[in-house]
This record gives C-alpha cells, sequence and structure tokens, in this order.
C-alpha cells in the first residue's frame, strides 16, 4: 500500500493543475446539485420496533388530520398575586386569547381551560392547549406571530403567560459561531505547532472544502434518500475535525522528509506512501465506528452515521491527493522559517534534534509501572459515576430560566404538579379483536381500561377516554405524580404496561402507551440495549484493522483497552456534572437530571474513531522505527519525536472545537460539547500519551509479536513503507546521542 500510495502522491504533486482543478469541479457540481436538488421531505425522527412508536402509528392510523406528532403549544396563565385566572376580566383575557389562537389556518383546536377543565385547584394557574396540523418546522412565520400576538395581549392584560410545548421552541444549532471558535483556534494551533502560515492555512483550507463538498453532497442527495436537516451536522463537525488532523499529519511528515534532505517530490511521495497509509486505516477506524451506528436500529442514527462516514472518507481522499497537489505549489512556503533559511543542513539538525514528545517518552520509559498504575486509577476512579448512569431525553426543565418553555414548565408543575408536564397517552384499539364488535363495546373497554389505570399507585389522574369516527380506537391520557424524568415514572410505565395481559383478556382489547415521556423511556432503554452489540461490532471489526495494521495481537487489545476507560471516564465526567451536579453552574447548567439516551451511541462513536486516529499516527511511527531497527524502547522514542507534537496539537483543535459547544444555551448541545472534549481531553493525554508508551515499555519486544501462522495469512500492506526506504535514500534515524538515550534503547 505505502508503494501505491507514494506513487498517488508523485503523480498528484506532478499533476497538481490538473488534481486541484478536478477537486475544485467537484465541489462546483455538488454545490450546484444542492442548489437545484428538491427539498427533502419530512420523514420525522421514527424510532421503529418500540411500543410509544407503534401507538404514535396508530393514532396517525385511526384519526386522521390531527397528527399525533403535529406542533403543539401549551399556553399558561398565571394570576396576579392574590387574584385567580377564574376573575372576570382574567377570565375575559384567557378566552380571548383561545380565540385568537383557535382561528389561525394551521390550527387543528385550541381547548379553552374553563371548558376542559384545565384550572387548578387554587384558580391561580390555568392552561390552555393548542394543537396544530403540521409539525413544528412546517409552522410558518405568521401562525408564530398569531401566537405570540394573542399571548402578548394577555400580558398586557396583567396576566404572566408562557408558552411552553414545541410551537415557538427554538431547535439547538451545532454550528455557526462554535465552528467558527474552533476553526479559529485551530488556526493559531496550527500555526503555532508548524510556525509557517501556509503550513497552517493548507490543513484548514482542505478541511474547509472537504466539508463543502459533503455538506453539499447530502443536500443534493436529501430528497433521495430522505436526509433531514439535522444528518448533515455531524457530517460537518466531524468532516472539519478529521480533515485538519489528516492533513496535517500529512504536511508534517512532508516537512519532515524536507528536513532529512529529499526534494519536494521525493518528500511528497515518502509523506504520501508512510503517513497516507496511516491516514487511511485511521480513516477506516473511523468509518467503521461511524457506519456500525446502523446496528442500533434507528433511522436517524443510521442516515447520520452514513453521511458521516462519507465525509470522513472525503477527507481521506483529499489528504491523498489534494494535499499532494498544493504542497507542489508551495514546497518550501509550508516549512518553517528557520528551514526555509537554513538550507538542507539546517533541516537535517532539525529532523534529528530531540524535543518534548521524546522527553516524555524518556520520562515514561523509565518509570512505566507508576505511570500505567496512575493512568488506571485516574481513569477508573473518575469513571465510578457511570454506576449511576440514567438516560432519559431532557425537556424543557433543562433549558435555562430565561425561555419561556422552561417558565411554563415550572408554572404547570407548581399548579398541577410535576407529573403534569408529562402526561402519558393511553391507546385503546378494539378493532378486529374478539368481543369488541361495536362503539358500545369499544368506550365500555376503554372505560374499564382507564379506571384500572386511573386506580394504579403513581396514578394522579386520568382524562375521559375520546373515540376516534370509526368507533374502534380510544385515547385518554394518564397523569403521573412525578416529573417525567423522574425513575418514578419510568416505573410506572413499567407497571402499566405489565396490567395489559389482564385487561387484554377482560376487556378483549389491546392498549398501548405513548407520549413524549414514554418516547424517551423506550429510545433510552432501545439505545441502552443496543450499546453492547455496537461496541461488539466496532470493537471487533476495528481489532481486525489494527491487526493488519500492525501485526500485533496486543497492540490491538491495548487499544481496544485503552479506548474503553477513556470513554468510560468521559461518561463519569458526563454523569458527575449534568446528573450528579458537581460544578455544574460552573457550566452555566441550571438543571440536572438525566443523560441524555442517544449520548452514549454518539459519544462511544465519535470518540471511537478519533481515539484510533490517534493510536494509528503515534503508533504507526513507533512500529516504522521497529521494523527498521531500532529497539521497543527506541522505537518508542522515536514514534514520540516524530508524532507526539501533531497528537498534541490534532487533540488541542478537537477540544477546542468540542468546547465551543459548551456555551451552548441547549443543555443537549452543552452535554454533547463537554462529553466529548472530556473524552478527548482523557483519550489523547492520559491514554495515548501516557498509558500507551507504558504498556509498549513493558511489553518491549512481545508488543510486536504475532503467531507465524497468522503472519503467513493476514496480508502485507506495508504501512511502514519499508519498500520505499529500500527504493529511497532515507537517511537513517539518528542513533542515541545521550545517556539518557541510549539508558532508553535498551528497554
Amino acid at each position: 500500500m505505502a508503494a501505491f500510495l507514494s506513487r498517488l502522491g508523485r503523480l498528484a504533486f506532478r499533476r497538481r493543475w490538473w488534481v486541484t482543478l478536478l477537486w475544485v469541479a467537484v465541489l462546483g457540481a455538488v454545490g450546484f446539485g444542492a442548489v437545484k436538488a428538491p427539498a427533502a421531505p419530512d420523514t420525522g425522527n421514527s424510532m421503529p420496533g418500540i411500543e410509544s412508536q407503534k401507538a404514535f402509528d396508530l393514532m396517525d392510523q385511526r384519526f386522521p388530520g390531527a397528527k399525533a406528532d403535529g406542533a403543539s403549544a401549551r399556553i399558561v396563565f398565571v394570576a396576579p398575586h392574590g387574584e385567580k385566572v377564574t376573575a372576570t376580566a382574567n377570565r375575559a383575557a384567557v378566552e380571548k386569547v383561545v380565540h385568537e389562537v383557535a382561528d389561525g389556518r394551521q390550527v387543528a383546536g385550541a381547548v379553552d381551560p374553563f371548558q376542559a377543565r384545565a384550572v387548578s385547584k387554587g384558580a391561580g394557574t390555568a392552561y390552555a392547549t393548542v394543537t396544530y396540523k403540521v409539525k413544528a418546522d412546517d409552522l410558518t412565520d405568521a401562525s408564530k406571530k398569531t401566537l405570540e400576538d394573542a399571548v402578548q395581549q394577555a400580558r398586557d392584560a396583567g396576566l404572566t403567560v408562557e408558552v411552553g410545548g414545541n410551537a415557538l421552541a427554538t431547535q439547538p444549532a451545532a454550528g455557526g459561531a462554535a465552528e467558527g471558535i474552533g476553526i479559529a483556534i485551530a488556526a493559531v494551533v496550527l500555526l503555532i505547532t508548524f510556525g509557517s502560515l501556509a503550513a497552517a492555512g493548507l490543513p484548514l483550507l482542505t478541511a474547509v472544502v472537504g466539508v463543502g463538498i459533503s455538506i453539499a453532497s447530502i443536500m443534493a442527495l436529501a430528497s433521495t434518500f430522505g436526509l433531514s436537516g439535522t444528518t448533515g451536522t455531524l457530517a460537518s463537525m466531524l468532516g472539519l475535525a478529521v480533515g485538519i488532523d489528516y492533513a496535517m499529519f500529512v504536511v508534517s511528515r512532508y516537512r519532515e522528509e524536507r528536513a532529512r534532505g529529499h526534494e519536494p517530490e521525493e518528500a511528497v511521495g515518502l509523506a504520501a506512501g508512510t503517513a497516507g497509509s496511516a491516514v487511511v486505516f485511521a480513516g477506516l477506524t473511523v468509518v467503521i465506528a461511524l457506519a456500525g451506528l446502523s446496528v442500533v436500529g434507528i433511522p436517524l442514527l443510521t442516515k447520520m452515521g452514513l453521511a458521516a462516514a462519507g465525509a470522513v472518507a472525503i477527507g481521506v481522499l483529499i489528504a491523498l491527493t489534494l494535499i499532494p497537489a498544493l504542497l507542489g505549489f508551495l514546497p518550501r512556503a509550508v516549512l518553517s522559517r528557520s528551514a526555509r533559511r537554513g538550507g538542507k543542513a539546517k533541516k537535517a539538525k532539525e529532523g534529528s534534534e530531540h524535543n518534548g514528545g521524546s522527553r516524555w517518552a524518556r520520562f515514561v520509559l523509565r518509570r512505566p509501572l507508576p505511570v500505567l498504575l496512575a493512568c488506571v486509577a485516574g481513569l477508573g476512579a473518575i469513571a465510578i459515576p457511570v454506576t449511576g448512569l440514567q438516560l432519559g431525553m431532557p425537556g424543557d426543565e433543562a433549558k435555562p430560566t430565561s425561555t419561556t418553555e422552561r417558565r411554563a414548565y415550572d408554572a404547570l408543575a407548581e399548579g398541577f404538579g410535576p407529573g403534569f408536564n408529562g402526561p402519558l397517552t393511553i391507546v385503546v384499539d378494539a378493532k378486529g379483536t374478539a368481543g369488541a364488535n361495536s362503539t358500545a363495546d369499544t368506550k365500555a373497554a376503554a372505560r374499564t381500561i382507564a379506571d384500572r389505570i386511573a386506580a394504579t399507585k403513581g396514578v394522579v389522574s386520568v382524562s375521559p377516554p375520546r373515540l376516534n369516527a370509526a368507533g374502534d380506537t380510544a385515547v385518554f391520557s394518564a397523569t403521573p405524580a412525578t416529573a417525567p424524568t423522574d425513575e418514578k415514572t419510568k416505573d410506572l410505565v413499567r407497571t402499566i404496561r405489565a396490567e395489559r395481559p389482564a385487561l387484554e383478556s377482560a376487556t378483549h382489547a389491546s392498549f398501548e402507551v405513548t407520549g413524549s415521556t414514554a418516547v424517551n423511556i423506550d429510545v433510552a432503554q432501545k439505545v441502552q440495549d443496543a450499546l453492547i452489540p455496537y461496541l461488539a461490532v466496532v470493537v471487533g471489526l476495528a481489532f481486525l484493522l489494527l491487526l493488519v495494521v500492525f501485526r500485533s495481537l496486543l497492540v490491538p487489545l491495548k487499544a481496544a483497552a485503552g479506548f474503553l476507560l477513556s470513554v468510560l471516564a468521559a461518561f463519569g465526567a458526563v454523569v458527575a456534572v449534568f446528573q450528579w451536579g458537581w460544578g455544574a453552574s460552573l457550566l452555566g447548567v441550571e438543571q440536572t437530571g438525566p443523560i441524555m439516551s442517544l449520548m452514549p451511541i454518539f459519544l462511544v462513536g465519535i470518540v471511537f474513531g478519533l481515539a484510533m486516529d490517534y493510536e494509528v499516527f503515534l503508533v504507526t511511527r513507533m512500529r516504522e522505527a521497529y521494523v527498521h531497527g531500532d529497539r521497543p524502547g527506541q522505537a518508542i522514542v522515536t514514534g514520540f519525536r516524530h508524532s507526539a507534537r501533531v497528537v498534541v496539537a490534532a487533540a488541542l483543535i478537537m477540544m477546542a472545537v468540542f468546547s465551543g459547544f459548551v456555551g451552548s444555551a441547549e443543555s443537549m448541545i452543552k452535554m454533547m460539547g463537554f462529553g466529548l472534549a472530556t473524552a478527548v481531553l482523557f483519550d489523547a493525554f492520559v491514554v495515548r500519551m501516557a498509558l500507551v508508551p507504558a504498556v509498549l515499555a513493558l511489553l518491549g519486544d512481545r508488543a510486536w509479536w504475532l503467531p507465524r501462522w497468522l503472519d503467513k495469512v493476514l496480508p502485507n500492506i506495508d504501512v511502514e513503507g519499508e519498500a520505499l526506504s529500500r527504493r529511497s535514500p532515507v537517511a537513517a534515524v539518528p542513533a542515541p546521542d545521550t545517556a539518557t538515550e541510549r539508558e532508553s534503547a535498551r528497554v
């Protein structure tokens, strides 16, 4: 592979104009396709295979015209202190709001709180429920303005009015300013790392090109494959991250080969053959991790994973072709200022000098066991909170108090009880069941089921059942005594579902439990059940890939074990902050609660890909030195001398990009940003920079052991570029020239 990639890099270098124009043409073509492509259909975020989704589908089928997932607004009215909403003036203001909102073109219905008895016991609070015919994303500005104007009139009348639901809720954004901050910090880190504007700008330029092609492709194919607007979020974030990483790794190796005295084209070929091989396999591990999201069985996750995997693949192709082409335009500009001034002798000296990476490696080599124990103990201690992990979907209660949704949530909880914000919807299906062949039978069955559920411990109230036009389906709601994210509410849902067999036998009708609370519970369980199979598939495939790359059994095992340590520690930190509240105020977290259901899958997939990036970048250089004759200890030092700086820079860039999202007002984005930044911190600086060299130092030659029969079976892909070293007069890696280094080489 190294020989093939070297030829590809040389070809791109020589045909740099054609290669550059080709990528520009690709960007223009997909951009044109994105502009001309029809809008993507709103396929929704369905969760097949869970009970609550089946109930939603049944409601859509049996109650046509009233979408179960249509937009809704819950207008909460709070009377001034000492007054009641039932007072004449206050009541008139409330009824006026309901009347004006009900006339909206997209409104399916608006329920008067006085007719629906939606008034608290003390008459201090009331609420009106507004349902829409379309989803929240399809609400027009006119519909939203009508609602906002009506609410403002009630406020002018002296009432405190807040709006819950999703009608006016803004969708969380994961890009924009956060990505801009990340790019700015990445530019600073690259400039410090390379000491050259051209070398710093090249990875940024190619990463932006790659992200542009990826996002335009997603937009162009959105209608064909039903890709939603959120599909490109993960692709954009990871495309930018790995695009910078991969380009930086190739540019760094080019500078190193130039420092060893090679001419530009030869240096490009060597960089593409060695660093390019590492990029290919690092990219494959990320693609495996992202494509593996399809194991979960959630269409949204599958589409996001595959789209992001495509963005990573584009990043790999750009690193292998466009980077060598652009290096052809800037053969000297990407070198550091001292290298450009000093000539080949100066470059050779720079290539052999010891740096912080080699000094750190020698420190670990002298104390491998204490370093290993400290890493495991530290990460293990941080991971302890994982034992109390609770999955859910934070709702309005997790939003800042500056939002009307959060204030509406608090007002309803105070006036009607904490469970009022998460009612359970019970769908009774009597169609096709023996003994329930009329509307009267359906009504009686629904009444029996409602009475039994009302008597269940933990249920505060049950609404009267409402039948559909055909008389074969009924719907009613049950209000829990506890908040939507409370563990007792989860137990209540299980209890109600456990009563189903007995009730079906007694009423000859089946029922299912749904509603936002039940959906969150079901999704959390689905993700939890899929986590172990997902880990098995991803880690298993990556182990086989790394087995081929490193031709070692123990190095891939160590890589997987280190990843599990770092990701568990990241989970522990997330639980400690967002669920337990440790230091939550420092991050602006106003309300603790369960961890977002999709967080484990996202964190595992993204961090696994990035962790294997660091592993491949760092350890392939050690493997290369070992294959070329270094002793195990010296190979570790050599690998750190050449790769540690790049890995540290890549990790700092990732942390900067992810940390930018911690400042988001949305709890979910804040949680994702913190979790990803923490995971990169642990994996790059603790696992890869400390645990990895400690384990390899303790293993010595055994680290690179492979059974003879397996060595014959595995394909020899030559990631180390051994074939290139035989063909090119590469200067030898300088021998240890200090007593400390000679001691390290004997380890």
